[in-house]
């Protein structure tokens, strides 16, 4: 079957792309000796993360519990989440989890760590926590050099907890000066920094720059999508992922309507360009608002029009939230149908 022929919406993947970004990266880590492991959070797959390790990746990065029970219940044995785990409910499962593969988390305050020594206690168990440093994005994550100290000595004097390094997100020069300044600090108090923990595929080929570093967690770079292409982080011929719509209505003809709207596409804008993803037939089209199964197209500007019953190629906005929409993805060469895989830790 080709993959003109599937119902549309549908997102597919291009299998010698992906196997080409997978590689591509690791051979640019390895080359710096920096560890690779990369978030599942973008394609939620349990093949597609084997195939991450067998490549070299050391482990995985997981963002909700969920992924890393599907993950390790896939044959998958070293999981990082930095996240901060809470509940009763959520510790009990994470501590189960450390029963059947090697886990480690993070904690940007004194009640996370609290509950991860609690837990571990309980358990009997030994759990690595990493702390989670603020490295300019002001999403989670201690701000000062001295909160990292303080965290880092409670953890230590925890039974059951070790200090498993730094977490930082995104690499940054700035994040590097604030490892750098924190790791002499912890030295200081006889605390080991040996594994700091960066990430982003929007920064992943300068990961080399920022010396602290000794992993990277990047996610969209297996798939590609129109930021990473308008940050010039990868080409579209890079890019494996796409969703396949089907124009359905031509209520005028500068305007045209996809079947494909917010429950395929995702309602993320670019970062640059304008609209809800590029259309690869037609770039001079503007997909600018979405309904829940509808895009709605300005094509004015494209010299050939697309018609009804046209299929076109959308590539996304932002990977990760399109491919978490949908059910299963199709795998291809050459346009040729290979395979189908559930998206067996998709978001509940």
């Amino acid at each position: 079957m080709r993959i003109q022929d599937l119902e549309t919406p549908i997102g597919v993947v291009d299998l010698d792309r992906l196997s080409a970004n997978i590689k591509r990266l690791q051979a640019y880590l390895d080359g710096h000796d920096i560890d690779n492991r990369p978030h599942i959070k973008t394609h939620r797959i349990p093949a597609i993360a084997h195939m991450q390790l067998e490549a070299g990746a050391v482990g995985i990065t997981c963002q909700t519990l969920t992924e890393a029970e599907v993950m390790c219940s896939a044959g998958i044995h070293d999981i990082f989440l930095p996240y901060n785990l809470l509940s009763p409910t959520k510790l009990k499962r994470l501590i189960y989890l450390t029963r059947r593969a090697k886990i480690s988390v993070t904690a940007d305050s004194a009640r996370t760590v609290a509950g991860y020594a609690d837990a571990a206690e309980k358990e009997g168990t030994s759990l690595p926590v990493l702390i989670e440093m603020d490295g300019g994005a002001q999403r989670c994550g201690v701000t000062t050099p001295e909160g990292v100290q303080a965290l880092a000595r409670q953890i230590d004097s925890a039974p059951y907890l070790q200090f498993g390094g730094l977490m930082v997100y995104p690499s940054s020069a700035e994040a590097n000066a604030f490892i750098a300044e924190t790791k002499m600090l912890l030295a200081q108090a006889g605390l080991a920094s040996e594994r700091v923990s960066g990430g982003s595929s929007f920064s992943m080929w300068q990961a080399h720059e920022f010396t602290e570093i000794t992993e990277h967690r990047a996610g969209m770079y297996v798939y590609g999508d129109r930021n990473l292409v308008d940050a010039a982080v990868m080409t579209l011929g890079d890019c494996s992922y796409s969703v396949l719509a089907t124009v359905v209505s031509k209520p005028t003809n500068d305007r045209v309507v996809l079947d494909s709207g917010s429950k395929a596409l995702a309602a993320d804008m670019a970062r640059k360009s304008p609209g809800y993803g590029l259309i690869v037939e037609h770039p001079e089209a503007v997909l600018f608002k979405l309904s829940e199964e509808h895009g709605h197209v300005d094509v004015s500007q494209c010299l050939q029009k697309p018609e009804i019953g046209d299929r076109v190629t959308v590539l996304v906005n932002h990977c990760c939230v399109s491919n978490n929409l949908f059910q299963r993805i199709v795998g291809h060469r050459n346009g040729e149908v290979e395979l189908e895989w559930p998206i067996l830790a998709k978001g509940w």
